[in-house]
């Protein structure tokens, strides 16, 4: 099992390669998606870490596949264009799954 990059900038993907991560660099939403489904399809993917600004790109299908596909794990990463807000994005994925508030 391994994990897979999918980055808005060369600067995380050279970091994530030097831990042995590989990875794309990509910027425009057609280009998201195309890399997201590739790392989808992939049966040696575990996790695919994508950074803030691309999450915030393709919200509505990263929403859909988190909460339909058991695997492999979708996790964002703030990076330096980043707001870090990641505890409201969880907040809100619980509220919308289950309907609780916390």
């Amino acid at each position: 099992m391994k994990f897979f990059l999918i980055s808005d900038n060369i600067d995380t993907q050279m970091g994530m390669r030097l831990a042995g991560i590989e990875g794309v660099v990509v910027h425009e939403r057609d280009e998201v998606e195309k890399a997201l489904d590739s790392a989808m399809a992939d049966k040696d993917v575990a996790i695919v870490l994508m950074t803030e600004k691309l999450i915030n790109l393709c919200h509505d299908k990263v929403y859909d596949l988190k909460l339909h596909c058991p695997k492999p794990l979708i996790v964002e990463i703030p990076d330096r264009h980043g707001t870090s807000q990641i505890s409201d994005t969880i907040s809100s994925y619980v509220r919308e799954a289950i309907g609780i508030k916390l």
